[in-house]
């Protein structure tokens, strides 16, 4: 009994032994949930400053949860190399990085980031040069509730991948149009609506639109100040995505019928006092300073919390400064709190569903060269999750992705849905970025376009005989001749930094655990 008891249990032993190594053999490559891990993200610049931001807004969490694992947050650019470096007179500056170039060596260099964080412009390149992993197959399988995702988000992001999604993005900012609805029910005018024409708002704001030369109120801007024209003309064509020169830098493309249709309108509308005009507030402050009357502007040229615009392009945080200017209207001499609502951005009647300055800035994505996908997916769900998006919701100045924590600022009712309905514009090229690094004298071919707007206001020439001139003079630029009394081609201008939030709060409520 004992020898056969013996040998039973040597059998077992022997069995739960070959039974560990299989196990060894077959799973080393999968990492116990005990094991000391690294999960290396990509970022696009990195720096002193924005590690620590990028670790408290994103990663901090999720290490709370998971010790185990050490991040490495791995940026493409150094924005302090780039802003620090020494430039020598007569030398030519030193050559901007390309982007693009340096996140894709990030990507399959030896040592390759698990996680990319990029934003809208980049990611359809990614997902054509097989650089991302699907995510589909993992929502699937995991069974990820990303049903009430804004359309804003989700279907963006589709469209950048053919239908898939190579990416999440957790937060995102939008545009929309504000309006003062008291100055329209003075003027008996229907408010805007969602998804306008250009050409309904047009009509809507010369109907409302009083040039007063005591008290103007105008009736549209693409933002709250007085801009000049040319800059007015660009944020429309921007939004129209019609193009100053082809996808080569090579050619400039300004002599057509749909620029020439823009020109028309944004001149017909400076000129009637529609749109801001500077030389119209110019006049109005000289009377008042000759009429001794005081200027006080607490706004700081905010013409839409001034009472003087009816309708404003404004993005999703602007919300807060109409919140605090009424919160205070009490305390502002001569104020009356606005009584406002949103519309979405006006659309193109051929691509109703797209418009707007949206932003999908923080999107993530799984490297196809990955070294330690399954952390990565983990960090993707934990940082799209419900959860996240509870505690993230409280944010003021970015919107949550997820439709169930996006709501109206501190109780305030406004239409929040104009944020999210519209998908963002496709990019109109995926050079633009290396045009203006390596071709610096297209800015000198656009900045042509500024004094020929100018002889159109002046009615010195025709839109069309501007376009033309416009076109010839910028070839001749794009081609390596310089502009008489131009002083030769223009430097390029610094590189921009990127976009940090100027208020950043910590949350130290614990997120629960995303199953």
């Amino acid at each position: 009994m004992n020898k056969r008891f013996a040998k039973w249990s040597m059998f077992g032993l022997t069995l739960t032994l070959f039974a560990g190594l299989l196990s060894g053999c077959t799973g080393g490559s999968e990492p116990s949930e005990s094991e000391n891990r690294v999960l290396r993200i990509g970022v696009l610049y990195g720096g002193a400053d924005n590690e620590p931001y990028f670790r408290q807004q994103y990663t901090d969490m999720f290490e709370m949860q998971h010790p185990n694992i050490q991040f490495e947050i791995v940026g493409a650019i150094s924005y302090d190399e780039q802003r620090f470096q020494p430039t020598e007179p007569g030398k030519e500056p030193a050559e901007q990085p390309d982007p693009y170039e340096r996140m894709k060596e990030l990507m399959t260099g030896q040592n390759p980031v698990d996680v990319v964080v990029v934003d809208y412009n980049m990611l359809r390149r990614f997902t054509q040069d097989n650089l991302l992993q699907s995510l589909d197959p993992m929502i699937q399988k995991d069974k990820f509730d990303i049903s009430d995702y804004v359309p804003t988000v989700i279907e963006g992001i589709k469209a950048a991948g053919d239908g898939n999604l190579y990416a999440l993005t957790p937060t995102f900012y939008s545009s929309a149009l504000y309006y003062n609805k008291k100055l329209f029910t003075d003027k008996g005018v229907e408010p805007p609506t969602d998804k306008m024409t250009w050409t309904d708002l047009f009509n809507k704001a010369r109907q409302v639109a009083d040039a007063n030369e005591e008290d103007p109120t105008f009736g549209f801007s693409f933002n709250r100040w007085v801009n000049d024209g040319f800059s007015t003309l660009n944020a429309y064509t921007s939004l129209l995505q019609l193009r100053v020169w082809d996808d080569k830098g090579e050619k400039m493309v300004v002599n057509s019928d749909p620029w020439a249709q823009a020109m028309d309108t944004v001149v017909s509308l400076y000129n009637d006092g529609v749109i801001p005009n500077q030389q119209f507030m110019n006049q109005m402050y000289e009377k008042r300073n000759a009429a001794g009357e005081p200027i006080n502007d607490p706004f700081f040229g905010d013409l839409f919390l001034s009472g003087n615009m009816a309708m404003v392009i404004g993005e999703s945080y602007y919300v807060n400064e109409l919140r605090r200017a009424n919160d205070n209207a009490s305390k502002i001499e001569g104020f009356e709190a606005i009584d406002w609502d949103v519309v979405t951005v006006p659309v193109d009647p051929m691509n109703p569903e797209s418009g707007g300055n949206i932003g999908l800035s923080q999107l993530m994505g799984i490297n196809t060269n990955a070294q330690n996908a399954k952390d990565a997916w983990e960090f993707i769900k934990f940082s799209n999750s419900k959860e996240w998006a509870k505690l993230k919701a409280r944010s003021n100045y970015e919107l949550v992705a997820r439709k169930e924590f996006l709501q109206p600022i501190g109780g305030m009712s406004y239409n929040i849905e104009a944020f999210t309905m519209l998908k963002p514009l496709p990019p109109t090229s995926n050079n633009d970025d290396k045009i203006y690094r390596e071709k610096p004298n297209v800015w000198q071919a656009q900045n042509v376009g500024y004094e020929l707007f100018q002889a159109v206001l002046d009615g010195t020439k025709e839109v069309k005989e501007a376009l033309a001139e416009w076109e010839t003079r910028g070839n001749a630029i794009l081609e390596g001749a310089v502009e008489p009394g131009g002083g030769g081609v223009i430097e390029p201008l610094p590189m921009p930094m990127p976009r940090v939030q100027s208020e950043v709060s910590v949350e130290t409520e614990a997120v629960e655990k995303v199953e």
